[in-house]
């Protein structure tokens, strides 16, 4: 059984090294972020496209690619993961790569040198980057969802601190596993110490979970529902086990860090985008709510906080607050007519089918890129984790209805680029 982990380089382009080649793409597409069912597709229609005598068929799981040729004898090829998510930055030369394959602009041997290229594309100051988007993005929700004066600047400090915290227990293996308990723990510490000592009553939700939205594993339970919804249960189960699993840790540690403090949540505070508009408050000064305007610069916030985060750059950051405040504005005119529910497919669609025509236009913004950011907006997993950490009812009910419709809305769009012909985009200049 050969390996696929490393680039190949050979004068004569062999079986075997399309193969091999075939699985570090796959490997690549997978670490940038892909679902399974999507790495699966780009795959085949490189095949098509660039090697149509090559009768070779690909199975993609989480964390390999495996490539074999039907009615074959001979070992199959597995593309290895590297387990380490790929830069916004790189993820977007990724897609960019596979996509100027599928419609042949480059060819199976040229392919090693790319991926080498972009699994080296360097990255200034991850750490800091990490902490400043982090503070960035925790105070934008803490905005977006009206919480008073006063959480919104304890969400800029603690969600630096969260940011801090991840980045260190990321770097030893044993420990990655419990960040999400220990972040949030010790979130729900600070932010319930300062409302002791400040005397503040019930914290909004938000106040809360704004600082370790950081970790919710968003990216990986939409891809899980996309892949149940594809028939690959396998792996859609493995990943949804997986991030239920991280929610549960995350819950566990906010009821651990309430318990500690006495923490107790504002029952009248928003829960999703759409309640925000009706929160209230008779209170002045550090307890005031910021004005509805407001939520809009919490939009851009959120948005430069995740492109710093998860290494963007500039000009995907910007394209990235372009897409969330253009999905804000679908969820505000929506949500009073639709519910939370419905304003949440529709919303999905729309921007899954906008991701798609802005990555026909060029290949600089893949849809993969313009997508995924948004979806913290609409995301199930922050859902989730407010369903869980609240016990509300409703919540609870709302949560799996909501999970179903950002699913049916993305096949829904998707099926709309398909059907206008859209989903392929034209050649454009070298990635």
């Amino acid at each position: 059984m050969e390996n696929a982990t490393g680039p190949v380089h050979t004068p004569d382009f062999a079986h075997t090294d399309a193969e091999v080649v075939f699985g570090d793409l796959g490997a690549l597409l997978l670490d940038a972020g892909m679902s399974v069912t999507d790495v699966r597709a780009s795959l085949e229609q490189v095949r098509d496209a660039t090697a149509p005598e090559e009768a070779l068929a690909f199975a993609v799981l989480p964390q390999h690619v495996l490539v074999s040729r039907p009615r074959t004898a001979g070992a199959t090829t597995i593309g290895a993961s590297t387990g380490a998510e790929l830069t916004f930055r790189q993820s977007a030369h990724a897609s960019r790569l596979a996509r100027r394959l599928e419609v042949g602009k480059l060819s199976l041997d040229q392919v090693p040198a790319h991926v080498e290229r972009i699994r080296g594309l360097p990255r200034r100051h991850p750490a800091l980057q990490w902490l400043v988007g982090g503070g960035l993005l925790s105070t934008g929700l803490a905005m977006l969802f009206r919480c008073p004066w006063w959480a919104i600047v304890l969400a800029l400090l603690v969600g630096a601190v969260v940011g801090a915290i991840s980045t260190l227990m990321s770097r030893f293996r044993p420990a990655a596993a419990i960040v999400p308990f220990v972040a949030s723990f010790v979130s729900t510490v600070l932010v319930g110490a300062a409302d002791a000592w400040l005397d503040l009553g019930p914290v909004p939700l938000f106040a809360v979970c704004a600082p370790i939205a950081l970790l919710v594993p968003g990216a990986l339970i939409t891809n899980a529902l996309l892949e149940l919804t594809a028939a690959d249960i396998v792996t859609g189960a493995a990943r949804l086990t997986y991030g239920i699993i991280m929610l549960g840790f995350m819950s566990a540690g906010i009821f651990a860090g309430g318990a500690l403090t006495g923490l107790r949540i504002d029952p009248d505070s928003a829960a999703l985008v759409g309640q925000a508009a009706g929160v209230t408050a008779d209170h002045g000064g550090w307890q005031a709510l910021p004005p509805l305007w407001l939520s809009w610069i919490g939009v851009v916030f959120l948005a430069i906080g995740i492109g710093l985060a998860f290494g963007a750059g500039f000009r995907l950051t910007v394209v990235s607050v372009l897409v969330m405040t253009s999905t804000y504005a679908a969820l505000v005119a929506l949500t009073p007519f639709t519910g939370n529910t419905v304003a949440t497919g529709i919303a999905a669609a729309l921007l899954f089918v906008a991701a798609r025509l802005l990555e026909r236009v060029t290949l600089a913004v893949p849809a993969t890129v313009s997508f995924q950011p948004a979806f913290l907006l609409l995301v199930p997993g922050t859902v989730g984790l407010v369903a869980m950490t609240s016990f509300d009812t409703d919540a609870l009910a709302a949560a799996p209805m909501i999970f179903v419709s950002l699913c049916i809305g993305t096949k829904v769009g998707a099926l709309v680029a398909d059907a206008a012909r859209i989903t392929h985009s034209a050649p454009g200049p070298e990635a």
